[in-house]
C-alpha cells in the first residue's frame, strides 16, 4: 500500500511553560514586566510518514514528547515550524471517555461521545450493539456513568473509539484499560485490524512486549528528537540503552 497517510516534515513544537505555580505568585512579574513563562521545545525538527494500513510503534522516556506527537496527528494542537499532513479521519483513543457527562447513561454517552468524534446518529446506531457488547456493560449500559468503576469507565470509552469510522487509530497506553481479560481482548482486536489492513495505527507504549506483539516498525524519540526509526528489536536495542545510561 504505497499511500502516505500521515507526514511529519521538519516538525518543531514549543509551548510556553508558566513559571509561577499559583495566581499569586504571579501577580509580582505582571507588574514589574519580568518574564512570567520560559519556552520549552517538546519536538526539535522532526520528519518521517505512515503509510496507509502499517502499524507504527513511538517509544521513548516520559516527557520524550510521544503525547506531543499523537496530539498533532490528532488535530489537537498545531506545529510551531514544519509541516504535519494528515490525510485521513482519525480515532484517538488517548483520553477515553473526556467527552462523558457524569449524569448521564452509559447509553446516553455512547451518542455523545460518538457524536464529538465526528459520527452522526445513524452511523451510532450502526455500531451501537457492537459498542455495547465489546465494552461488556449490558446490564449497567442504562445507569449513570457517575455510578461506573473507573475501569467500566475506562471500557466504554475505548469501546466507542473503536467503532468510530476513522482510518486512523491513535494509541496512548489505553491498553491497561480494564482487566487482563479485557486488555487481551483489545489486543486480540488490534491485532484483527492489522490483519485487514484497513487502519493505520500509531501506537504509543512503554511496553516492549506489546509493541513487539503489535508493530512492525518503533520510531525513536528522545528529549524531543528522532533518535532512529526502524524494526522493533533494533529500535528497543537503542531504546534500553538510553534508559539505562
Amino acid at each position: 500500500m504505497p499511500d502516505t497517510i500521515i507526514e511529519f516534515k521538519n516538525v518543531t513544537k514549543k509551548f510556553m511553560q508558566q513559571e509561577e505555580k499559583t495566581f499569586k505568585e504571579l501577580l509580582p512579574s505582571l507588574f514589574l514586566g519580568k518574564t512570567w513563562a520560559h519556552e520549552i521545545t517538546a519536538l526539535h525538527d522532526i520528519s518521517f510518514s505512515i503509510k496507509k494500513g502499517e502499524v507504527v510503534g513511538i517509544v521513548g522516556k516520559n516527557g520524550s514528547g510521544k503525547s506531543t506527537i499523537l496530539k498533532l496527528i490528532a488535530g489537537v494542537t498545531y506545529p510551531s515550524k514544519g509541516k504535519v499532513s494528515i490525510h485521513e479521519k482519525v480515532a484517538p483513543l488517548i483520553e477515553l471517555g473526556a467527552g462523558f457527562h457524569h449524569e448521564l447513561t452509559g447509553l446516553e454517552n455512547i451518542y455523545l461521545n460518538a457524536a464529538l468524534l465526528g459520527m452522526h446518529k445513524k452511523e451510532i446506531e450502526l455500531v451501537l450493539d457492537n459498542i455495547i457488547e465489546f465494552s461488556e456493560l449490558k446490564e449497567f449500559i442504562n445507569v449513570p456513568v457517575k455510578k461506573y468503576s473507573s475501569g467500566m469507565y475506562m471500557r466504554l470509552g475505548f469501546a466507542v473509539a473503536i467503532f468510530v469510522d476513522a482510518p486512523i487509530l491513535l494509541i496512548d497506553e489505553v491498553l491497561s484499560v480494564g482487566d487482563a481479560a479485557f486488555q487481551k481482548k483489545c489486543m486480540d482486536y488490534f491485532k484483527e485490524v492489522k490483519k485487514t489492513g484497513e487502519k493505520t495505527i500509531v501506537f504509543v507504549s512503554h511496553s516492549e512486549e506489546a509493541v513487539k506483539k503489535l508493530c512492525d516498525r518503533v520510531i525513536l524519540i528522545s528529549k524531543g528528537e528522532m533518535i532512529d526509526d526502524g524494526i522493533p528489536e533494533k529500535i528497543f536495542k537503542e531504546y534500553n540503552e538510553i534508559l539505562n545510561s
